[in-house]
């Protein structure tokens, strides 16, 4: 049994180089056979798209800002949407209610009405049957204003952890309250939500992981020695000054190793001057933003990932790396736990500590025996429950049976 009609997918932004885990999760609910149509509140500037297929989703996507900034096409969706106006005038009041304090969040809110009214209009169009939101932020809001006005239910995705930051900012908690049900993506972000929400809607939250496609990483060669990873946005987050400070270190004694830098961001012209003003000039490359394909060929040249954030939920590049048979050095944040075994898939150390990160960088460098029994167990941890179809056909399960039944992942036959 399947749900009774389309499904409509949003997030802020999509098809992006930085989210391929929402492509691939939307591309396995479809080989289940399920119709799944893709909105974007703002239309990703072409640079983050990698690979046809990227470009392919993004054509095919619907892109609400730039209706809702059209004045005929706002106008249209507010007269759809007057037809019911108890509908209306209730979305209005939440989107009022639940606004920021403050003028600026106020007038954000109702930017979100207007781009929920949009939404709503194209899903009554298209007979959508259920929405699912990506990240609770503001397209969170987005999808509850358009759930209110078209009576269409929805759920999302948590990731966090920046939400968990500002819950009352975002209307954590009424949002639970208002979804069917919630997809988290660790034990770490349920919990949160359980925190931020009534224990009346704790049997909405389940573990749902993103997850990746091992198959990509079927033919990975063994691992070359002193060659490290990092892949992920370049911004303060991801903790990039203290892997560079860390990699001074470790070139002290072993003067081999170097890093390649897969990704792009705010931080980069800061983070390349600190590299040369390390003399790192000619260890660490920056390399941009590059597709699945490509992240893969990377992998199969590294010895190691290296994730030094400062909070993460579950990271997607650690399932790509210990898919890819890559032992992966990464903090102990949020839900990594829950994927990395120290000691066994990888290494775990405190976050924003250079000595203990640069350690665990000369334990693994020079040791090939022990990065390939790392990287065989990281591979049977994410084959046995971070493998994209597995997660995707627990998502359709929540989207076919609703929030009853087990709130972790259950095996699957």
């Amino acid at each position: 049994m399947k749900p009774s009609g389309p499904l409509m997918w949003l997030t802020g932004e999509y098809p992006r180089a930085t989210d391929t885990f929402i492509q691939r999760e939307v591309a396995a609910l479809r080989r289940l056979g399920l119709t799944v149509e893709t909105a974007s509140v703002r239309r990703t500037n072409a640079v983050h798209h990698v690979g046809p297929e990227q470009r392919a989703e993004a054509a095919a996507t619907f892109h609400l800002l730039e209706r809702a900034l059209n004045p005929l096409a706002i106008t249209r969706a507010k007269l759809r949407a007057l037809r019911h106006p108890r509908r209306f005038l209730a979305a209005l009041a939440l989107a009022w209610r639940t606004a920021p304090k403050g003028l600026r969040g106020r007038l954000y809110n109702m930017i979100y009405f207007g781009e929920a009214l949009v939404l709503a209009q194209r899903m009554e169009a298209r007979g959508i049957a259920h929405l699912h939101n990506h990240i609770a932020k503001s397209s969170g809001t987005v999808a509850m204003l358009a759930s209110e006005i078209s009576d269409i239910p929805h759920s999302f995705t948590l990731h966090g952890p920046d939400i968990f930051f500002a819950p009352d900012h975002w209307a954590l908690s009424e949002k639970i309250a208002r979804a069917r049900f919630v997809a988290c993506i660790s034990d770490f972000a349920r919990a949160q939500a359980m925190l931020f929400s009534d224990p009346a809607h704790w049997h909405k939250l389940h573990v749902v992981h993103c997850g990746v496609d091992p198959a990509l990483y079927d033919d990975a060669p063994p691992t070359p020695d002193d060659r490290l990873l990092f892949v992920g946005r370049l911004a303060a987050i991801k903790g990039v000054p203290v892997l560079l400070r860390a990699l001074a270190r470790v070139r002290e004694s072993r003067p081999e190793v170097t890093l390649d830098l897969v990704g792009d961001g705010e931080d980069r012209a800061m983070l390349e001057r600190l590299s040369g003003e390390l003399g790192l000039d000619g260890a660490v490359r920056f390399h941009g933003y590059l597709g699945q394909a490509e992240v893969a060929r990377m992998l199969g040249t590294t010895s190691a990932l290296v994730l030094p954030s400062f909070a993460e939920g579950v990271p997607v590049v650690l399932m790509e790396a210990m898919a890819a048979a890559r032992p992966v050095i990464a903090t102990r944040v949020g839900g990594v736990a829950e994927l990395v075994e120290d000691g066994v898939s990888g290494l775990l150390v405190p976050p924003g500590a250079e000595a203990p990160l640069a350690q665990a960088m000369l334990t693994l460098a020079g040791d090939a025996p022990r990065r390939a029994a790392m990287g065989a167990e990281g591979r049977a941890a994410v084959l046995a429950g971070f493998g994209a179809p597995r997660e995707a056909a627990r998502l359709a399960r929540l989207l076919r049976d609703g929030p009853g039944g087990p709130v972790r992942p259950e095996p699957l036959s």
